[in-house]
């Protein structure tokens, strides 16, 4: 080494009787000569700091010093990725954003959750659910409470909670029980339908995958939207909810939650055109229906009558099969089930006994929530992804 000869040289000569502190000095500069000569080999990881100065110590010095360990730098091996090792494309997380929609029948405000890893290239695309919430909920309540958007993560679909604005209902509620909102071309359907609408073009969804869900009031008004969309909604999940046109104004509302008048007349005018051959007002798309049998908000009256409305001339047969079981955590249940001739899901019927006003399996992060009994929100992603449009929706 060449180079570390010539920078030894340069050193000073020892001088004699140097003291202990001066051979400090002089062990330090040697070994920062050195630490230099390495450095300029490309052999140091870094120039080392200079030895500070001995201190002094009682008794008598030591004869010998330990030499000062230098850290040299081997050489780090390439690693090259190998040609045929697959890369993981990297998953987007979920995403949970307010937005706002308008048409000509008013303007909304609503939350979308996109699922972890989704695709806006993705074809045909992903199922859309949508959430309609009860009176005095809000969307990030309805999410917390239903855990929607934990399935979305894991089944792949997106969620749309629609907001009601106070404006429209003091309290909150889908304006189910009113004329102007239960018909196709205008009020709260038309409103809800355009949203649909809008987001199935905005994204990546599917349009023979689209659902809607509701709880109370707003199971209500997704019957409603069922009803008067058949060709934009696959299937409807009522939860706690009415039949279609249980009520036509305030006073009828209160009736038909509490089981009496406007339900008898539902029931009357289902029995009318099952006996005439005619297709009833009701439903023409699959239906699940959650409803406690201790339901004190919602009689649960109103969950036996959407079954019977929506099966037709069927409610007057037993269905296709019932079982009673009980929920892992004790709540006791009645599942029955409608299909079709060609044995196509058609109607499900979730009787939970002792059940209230609330939706089961559901999160206590959430209002009007029951952990016991059915989980409600996993059984009706599970109905729903078996039904699909035979013909994709137009965009009117």
């Amino acid at each position: 080494m060449p180079l570390l000869s010539k920078l030894l040289a340069r050193l000073p000569s020892p001088r004699r009787g140097a003291s202990p502190a001066g051979q400090g000095d002089l062990e330090s500069s040697i070994s920062k000569t050195i630490n230099d000569a390495l450095a300029a080999a490309g052999l140091l990881r870094a120039p080392l700091p200079a030895a500070a100065p001995a201190q002094p110590t009682p008794g008598p010095a030591p004869a010998t010093r330990p030499v000062a360990k230098l850290a040299l730098l081997a050489p780090e091996p390439v690693v090259q990725p190998r040609p045929d090792t697959p890369r993981k494309r990297a998953l987007s997380p979920g995403s949970f954003v307010e937005h706002d929609f308008s048409n000509e029948a008013g303007t909304r405000r609503y939350k979308l959750y996109i699922p972890a890893g989704y695709d806006a290239e993705a074809t045909p695309g992903y199922p859309l659910l949508v959430m309609l919430h009860g009176c005095t909920q809000s969307p990030d309540d309805f999410a917390a409470g239903t855990r929607m958007n934990a399935l979305a993560d894991e089944h792949g679909f997106l969620v749309a909670y629609p907001a009601q604005s106070p404006n429209a209902n003091g309290s909150k509620c889908w304006n189910w029980f009113r004329p102007g909102d239960q018909g196709r071309e205008a009020g709260e359907p038309a409103l809800l339908a355009g949203l649909t609408r809008q987001l199935i073009q905005q994204h990546a969804v599917d349009p023979r995958r689209v659902y809607v869900a509701g709880l109370s009031a707003g199971a209500a008004m997704a019957v409603i939207l069922g009803t008067t969309h058949p060709e934009l909604y696959a299937a409807v999940g009522a939860h706690s909810g009415l039949p279609y046109r249980a009520a036509r104004d305030v006073p009828s509302a209160f009736a038909a939650m509490g089981g009496t008048h406007a339900l008898r007349e539902v029931a009357a005018e289902t029995d009318a055109n099952a006996r005439q051959g005619k297709r009833p007002p009701a439903p023409v798309v699959p239906l699940i229906v959650f409803h406690g049998d201790a339901d004190h908000t919602v009689a649960p009256a109103n969950g036996e009558a959407l079954v019977k409305q929506a099966t037709g001339a069927a409610s007057e047969l037993l269905p296709e099969s019932q079982r009673k079981a009980v929920a892992a955590n004790g709540r006791n249940y009645t599942h029955s089930v409608y299909t079709t001739s060609l044995g196509e899901p058609l109607v499900e019927y979730w009787q939970v006994h002792g059940g209230g006003h609330a939706w089961f399996g559901g999160s206590s992060d959430g209002s009007y929530t029951d952990p016991r009994g059915p989980d409600a929100s996993a059984e009706m992603v599970r109905f729903f992804l078996k039904v699909k449009q035979q013909h994709a929706p137009s965009a009117q």
